[in-house]
């Protein structure tokens, strides 16, 4: 009898730990099968953006628009692939008042960082620029929330403590929690370098592209990188789990901030935190490849498993890159690894994997019928 009344006291407990009666029929409401209007704005937003995003291209491969493929492959990112990551963060259970105001404000940002990209680099250009890092700290403040909560000993969802009468969130959990805000912050930092890139700074030295290349790299290898790895750990969860898997999309999820420490401390700890970030989304590919064959719709393993081996051969380009550039050797120039490394990592693996892992998550969303048993 004290057993049952236990079971059901953890099937009372919602997620992320709301347990009122707001909660539940939210959660009703979310799982009720249909396109919500969050998911319609999320669809009207990506598909906006990619049809602006391949508009910009063609003028810029016509000569009429004066944008380099660094300057393309950075809008991909406020145009197509920031509107899908908050989409996923929602779905996984995020959606703060922080998150929210930044996905409404998210095409306005990313009309004015295109705008910020076609200007000369200059005081113009940095102002209107600002206009994307305000929704880059919009999504930091909300991805902060999160450390905070994955850092707290009652994080509100995971395996019931049986002592205390408390639901502990699992190392997965927090390390879930951990990607998503460690994503949020990759987009604040992102989007500084993007407004000092086009103010014309040179932070700490650094001369363009690298600027610029570092705001693509925490749009891309941080905030998507992040996401994706965040959408795998919650897939394992519920799968039984993964023990390493933690440990590893903590390391995907923070490197790239020792990549970018590389460029101004030392080139020795740049080419080596390079390698082993490659080297780790290298694993991340292979768990991704073996998850892409046991999800259960058919188009979200063809797109996982796309990008686990997009991102694969991605990895390895950077790596070989990180040693050339060690060595002092050209045999990979920046505007190479921009048309090579970074199509791969933003076209064929952040692309992919955020839709795929979008697909998915629509998929395991319980019924009305489901969640009144789970709840009551």
């Amino acid at each position: 009898m004290k057993a049952t009344l236990e079971r059901r006291e953890v099937k009372q407990i919602s997620p992320y730990g709301r347990n009122d009666s707001a909660g539940e029929h939210e959660a009703l409401g979310a799982s009720a099968g249909a396109t919500t209007g969050a998911e319609r704005w999320a669809a009207v937003c990506t598909t906006t953006g990619t049809a602006v995003w391949a508009g910009i291209a063609v003028l810029a491969r016509i000569g009429v628009a004066r944008l380099g493929a660094i300057e393309l492959l950075f809008l991909f990112a406020p145009l197509v692939i920031v509107p899908l990551g908050l989409e996923l963060g929602r779905a996984l259970g995020g959606g703060g008042r922080f998150h929210e105001l930044a996905r409404r404000l998210q095409p306005v940002g990313a009309a004015l960082a295109g705008v910020a990209m076609v200007l000369p680099p200059g005081r113009a250009a940095g102002l209107v620029a600002v206009g994307w890092l305000l929704v880059c700290v919009l999504v930091a403040l909300d991805g902060a929330g999160k450390l905070l909560l994955a850092l707290s000993q009652d994080a509100g969802e995971g395996a019931f403590d049986y002592r205390s009468g408390q639901v502990r969130a699992t190392w997965s959990t927090r390390a879930t929690r951990i990607a998503m805000g460690v994503a949020g912050v990759d987009l604040a930092v992102g989007g500084a370098w993007l407004v000092a890139s086009r103010l014309g700074m040179r932070p700490m030295g650094i001369q363009e592209p690298i600027g610029l290349l570092t705001a693509v790299h925490f749009h891309f290898a941080g905030f998507a990188t992040a996401m994706i790895g965040a959408a795998m750990l919650r897939f394992a969860e519920r799968r039984g789990g993964h023990s390493w898997l933690p440990v590893l999309v903590l390391m995907v999820a923070g490197l790239p901030f020792v990549v970018a420490a590389g460029f101004v401390i030392s080139p020795a700890l740049k080419v080596a935190a390079a390698i082993l970030f490659s080297v780790s989304v290298a694993g991340l590919a292979i768990w991704l490849r073996g998850f892409g064959r046991t999800v259960d719709d058919a188009i979200a393993q063809i797109l996982l498993q796309v990008a686990a081996g997009a991102v694969f051969a991605g990895m390895m380009l950077s790596a070989i890159y990180a040693v050339a550039d060690y060595l002092g050797s050209d045999v990979l120039t920046i505007p190479q690894m921009a048309r090579t490394h970074g199509i791969l990592n933003a076209v064929g693996f952040c692309l992919p994997g955020l839709l795929g892992w979008l697909v998915e998550s629509g998929n395991q969303r319980p019924t009305k019928e489901e969640w009144r048993e789970t709840v009551h």
